[in-house]
């Protein structure tokens, strides 16, 4: 910078004994006059603000005049509505050649040009560059200054953590430019169903935050968050493409005992984990008992992480057998974990940890690697299916491991059945069709496990190369009783299935007289209790060394069992968390209980349940629906007990 350049915007003003202005630079003058503020002959102060938004503990411009102090470098600026000019100014009192106080004399610099690009500057950093809404690091800043006002008898805050529902699949199908522009559709939205009730940030990838500064109301929050659902659930139109996300919402309201950021936002994030965790396209308030699952969850995963190597996981077989002929036709490989501690852990409880955490990647390859071996130690007659869960599925290294998985056990691939579910098709289209055809060159089988529970188009099945399809024990259950649709549903899938020249298995089959409305019905394989709950290779292999594979069904005979209407109150302990729960329909072998929280992954988990007065008894989680779930006792109660029990209710 040259010496002309450095002082060009360099101006200068001069005061009279009174701090009145006599001279001031004609540049400066006439910018400070367009804000409507008289400069010669004006005290000062009143021509130049200082801006305390920088130096809060500066002196005062008239302090200085009056104790005749210099000053230097002090901000001041100048403001008529939008518009504003910052400079930097000096000044030293004068006097003159016989020692009488004149006045002060002083220099300024122009700020205004370095000032707007700081602010600017200062934006882009607090601001998102996609959606122009607060970023992560203005919500913190924002929020440390509501808890701060909140500490000094100010309102209360709360957070609203946003998660869109789906936004994968719409980034993985339109792409990422699509995916951008729902992001920014999105912000639009959340600022209008928020409008003046708070304020709306975007945390990174489809994370949301909504800061509430005065309010902890929860009907209000309540309201506000199902307006926020209700708004993003919308339809997008994308490059002419409709497309559809939800949000799931965790709300935490600032806790006076623990009034700390990291703490409010850990709470909303827990409850925006049970809100997702609960179905999705909800909300939930954060409770206490959720950092106890979360805090358990977390353990869990940590074991989960040690288990493979501390050989803790194992594979059980179950029977599939052939509908006709009830001659076994293979197995499906169930995965099991027993914990040095916690004894059996369901699937239910940590497949899905699995998968949030990525092990399912090192799981599944495991799982393979030892199914196939175990295979190659069953008769060749035999067939051993294995679960591949979808983010298997999109592993580029799948084609790989299974390939060494064959060559190392030397097994006919024929012999091996993938099951893959729906969701599969919720990835990029083009990108499933070739890994399915790669599957089938190997020569392995593929069936589409879960059928009619998950994706909702059945266009997939024209081009997908399915050998059979699994038709969901949802279906399967209640189908023997004549006012139940879901024996027409089996028909149905029968029929669709031989017209694609597919099998078809029906699972979850419990109930002896169950076997026969299957077999009426078509499906070529049953699976389920009826035939055996799964066992370790080495309790099979002797009994299959003899030849025969005529299984026989060692499930109840009836597919219910006398049950009696009932209801009272009673406890559940879930993870080792007791809640009351109402227990009604009881019967020998199960009841229904509800009037709690209840989500999909719970089914399969062990459970302790009163059933009798004061008798804790372990349990299974069977099915489940909102508030309400099905468990089957793991030791039926005895006729007389259950009887007499149930007499003494009602007698009360």
């Amino acid at each position: 910078m040259t010496y002309a350049e450095k002082f060009e915007d360099r101006w200068f003003w001069e005061t009279d004994s009174e701090g009145r202005l006599t001279y001031l630079s004609e540049s400066v003058s006439e910018q400070i006059e367009a804000f409507g503020i008289r400069t010669i002959g004006e005290p000062l102060a009143n021509v130049f603000k200082l801006d305390q938004s920088e130096y809060e503990h500066a002196r005062s411009l008239q302090f200085h005049l009056v104790s005749r102090t210099p000053f230097a470098g002090y901000p001041v600026r100048g403001q008529k509505g939008l518009s504003e000019s910052w400079w930097s100014m000096s000044g030293r009192p004068w006097v003159d050649d016989f020692g009488q106080y004149r006045g002060f004399i002083g220099s300024g610099t122009d700020l205004t040009k370095s000032r707007k690009q700081e602010a600017t500057i200062k934006r882009l950093a607090l601001t998102d560059s996609l959606t122009e809404l607060a970023n992560r690091q203005r919500m913190q800043d924002t929020l440390n200054a509501l808890l701060e006002a909140s500490s000094n008898g100010g309102s209360t805050p709360s957070i609203l953590l946003l998660d869109l529902d789906g936004f994968k699949a719409v980034n993985d199908t339109l792409g990422h430019p699509a995916g951008d522009a729902l992001l920014v559709q999105v912000s639009r939205r959340l600022l209008k169903a928020v409008g003046q009730a708070g304020i709306v940030g975007r945390l990174g990838g489809d994370e949301f935050e909504v800061l509430v500064p005065a309010c902890d109301d929860r009907t209000i929050l309540s309201e506000l968050a199902s307006k926020i659902i209700e708004k993003v659930s919308e339809p997008y139109l994308l490059n002419g493409c409709a497309a559809t996300v939800s949000c799931s919402i965790g709300i935490s309201v600032a806790d006076e005992s623990d009034p700390k950021a990291e703490t409010l936002i850990r709470n909303a994030d827990i409850a925006l984990y049970a809100a997702k965790d609960g179905g999705r396209a909800t909300y939930r308030f954060y409770e206490e008992q959720m950092l106890a699952r979360a805090k358990w969850r977390k353990e869990l995963e940590d074991d989960l992480r040690l288990a493979l190597n501390a050989d803790q996981l194992g594979l059980i077989y179950q029977p599939i057998v052939n509908t006709i002929t009830e001659k076994l036709v293979g197995f499906e490989a169930l995965l099991r974990w027993e914990h040095p501690t916690r004894g059996a852990v369901s699937p239910g409880e940590f497949i899905p940890i699995a998968e949030e955490s990525g092990l399912i990647q090192q799981i599944g390859q495991w799982v393979l690697r030892t199914a196939t071996m175990d295979l190659a130690r069953f008769p060749e007659d035999l067939r051993v299916a294995v679960n591949v869960s979808p983010i298997q599925f999109s592993n580029p290294d799948l084609l790989t491991i299974l390939t060494n998985a064959l060559a190392e056990s030397q097994i006919s691939p024929d012999r091996l059945e993938l099951e893959i579910t729906e969701s599969v098709f919720l990835n990029d289209e083009d990108a499933s069709r070739k890994t399915f055809a790669a599957l089938k060159s190997l020569g392995v089988r593929l069936a589409l496990d879960d059928f009619g529970t998950g994706y909702s188009s059945l266009a997939y099945l024209k081009n997908a190369p399915f050998d059979k399809i699994k038709i969901d024990q949802s279906f399967v259950k209640g189908a023997i009783d004549p006012k139940s649709r879901n024996s027409a549903i089996i028909e149905a899938i029968v029929s669709l299935s031989r017209t694609l020249g597919m099998e078809t298995t029906a699972e979850g089959v419990e109930h002896q007289d169950e076997i026969e409305l299957i077999r009426s019905l078509g499906c070529s394989h049953i699976q389920g209790y009826v035939y055996g709950r799964g066992a370790p290779i080495n309790q099979l292999l002797p009994a299959l060394a003899t030849g025969s594979r005529i299984v026989r069904p060692i499930g109840p005979k009836r597919s219910r069992s006398r049950r009696a209407s009932l209801l009272r109150s009673g406890k559940l302990v879930v993870h080792e968390e007791p809640q009351t729960v109402r227990i009604r329909n009881i019967s020998e072998t199960g009841a229904l209980i509800d009037d709690a929280e209840f989500n999909e992954q719970m089914v399969g988990v062990k459970v302790l349940v009163e059933a009798l007065q004061d008798e804790l008894r372990w349990a299974e989680i069977r099915w489940v629906e909102t508030k309400k779930a099905g468990i089957e006792f793991c030791e039926p109660i005895d006729r007389k007990v259950f009887e007499s029990n149930f007499l003494q209710f009602n007698k009360k």
